[in-house]
């Protein structure tokens, strides 16, 4: 006589070997008949999703092949037990949401990361904290991606022992968006990463960059907040880059800055906060960049420009008590610094139009000394100081001449504002 499994295992059977083009939730739990997440991977089809609840799963190296959906519930813990990378994902249209990934471990040999998407398109990576990943989230060659709501922290200590919290390397069409990047070498780095869109992430307190961008071109970045990092931002060898209501704050070091621009051309900055920085921006080798409606409010230097920057526009800011508004370190320069609120500016409008009826020369004889001797920044309080900034203010013989304000603002500018 023919025996017939009994009813609850058929029913498992059933939600487990669907016909092919079905799309299945696997249900993943401790206590399940499926107790690992690499054999629901290994049985599943493309479209399925496994669903995973709450617990923890010492497992690592789970690859990815499918297109698949990992639905964490309660938010399981994924634990690499510091041996190992944890996800890799070599198939399109995948969506990793909602896991807890801990635990990769620190390796000099390889670059391994909570989650890595290797040569994929049309996936997303949301709503997942990592921590303690070495390298959190890793994209190479992708494109038409979202990594959104994210939560990455970890515990770098030196940059050659740490990775990065988000990298990106030969990347296009990328959405990052409201991620929280913590404790890495850089919180976010882009490396030949074109066409794409930051917005609204949070990346403070890692060891070098906030936000690390190299030759990447056409890509805008809005209502960031870059705070507490060994510097804010590095935008170099790059064009077409946008930058607009971010906020850059408390980047304090030695040679540290809010923003650093080296060999960047055709980019609008506009709208941003640079408060509390050692440098708010550092400029190098850049052209055609338009800098209007920023606020600079209490840093070491306001703008520092260097060599080879041609074609700019400083308009419409506001300079405020920055220990030096502007340093321009040669004469040579055919940059337009006019329409600016100066908070040292000290002179008469006598029509009442709201512009200074005296043209306005923001870099001071103290800070041409300051950058040919920095040792002398102890002297920045003295009578002495205020005295030959005064001499050179009555006859510019050491400041550049062509660097002036021709219609400066009596009154603070108002700005659209920064993210928050």
């Amino acid at each position: 006589m023919h025996r017939h499994a009994p009813y609850p295992l058929f029913l498992f059977l059933l939600a487990i070997f669907a016909l092919p083009g079905d799309a299945r939730t696997i249900i993943v739990c401790p206590s399940c008949e499926i107790s690992s997440i690499k054999k629901a991977v290994d049985i599943a089809a493309d479209g399925d999703i496994i669903e995973i609840k709450k617990g923890t799963y010492k497992e690592g190296n789970i690859i990815i092949r499918k297109a698949l959906t990992l639905r964490g519930i309660g938010y399981p813990v994924l634990d690499g037990n510091n041996e190992t990378e944890i996800l890799t994902v070599i198939a399109d249209g995948v969506t990793i949401d909602g896991l807890q990934i801990q635990n990769v471990g620190t390796s000099y040999t390889e670059d391994r990361a909570g989650i890595r998407m290797k040569r994929v398109k049309n996936f997303k990576v949301k709503n997942n904290k990592l921590f303690n990943t070495f390298f959190g989230i890793y994209l190479e060659h992708s494109k038409e991606g979202e990594i959104s709501n994210n939560e990455i922290k970890g515990q770098a200590v030196q940059e050659n022992s740490s990775g990065n919290a988000i990298h990106l390397w030969y990347c296009k069409n990328m959405l990052l968006e409201n991620n929280h990047a913590t404790g890495h070498r850089d919180g976010i780095y882009f490396e030949f990463v074109d066409s794409s869109l930051i917005r609204n992430n949070f990346s403070e307190h890692n060891l070098r960059y906030g936000l690390h961008f190299m030759f990447s071109n056409n890509d805008n970045y809005y209502k960031n907040k870059f705070m507490n990092n060994g510097a804010g931002v590095a935008v170099m060898f790059s064009k077409k880059i946008n930058m607009w209501e971010n906020i850059f704050e408390h980047n304090w070091g030695q040679s540290s800055y809010g923003l650093l621009l080296k060999e960047i051309n055709d980019a609008d900055i506009k709208n941003n906060t640079f408060k509390e920085n050692t440098i708010g921006i550092y400029v190098e080798g850049c052209a055609r960049i338009n800098y209007t409606h920023n606020d600079f409010n209490r840093n070491g230097w306001a703008i520092k420009i260097s060599g080879g920057c041609l074609d700019n526009i400083i308009s419409k800011n506001n300079f405020l008590s920055n220990t030096f508004d502007l340093s321009v370190n040669n004469n040579a320069n055919d940059n337009k610094f006019d329409g600016n609120y100066w908070s040292e500016y000290n002179g008469y409008d006598l029509d009442r139009d709201g512009v200074g009826d005296v043209a306005y020369r923001p870099v001071k004889l103290f800070n041409f000394v300051v950058n040919q001797t920095p040792e002398a920044m102890v002297l920045l309080r003295s009578l002495f100081v205020d005295l030959i900034n005064f001499s050179e203010k009555v006859s510019p013989v050491f400041t550049p001449k062509n660097v002036l304000d021709n219609r400066p603002a009596m009154k603070k500018i108002k700005n659209l504002g920064s993210a928050n």
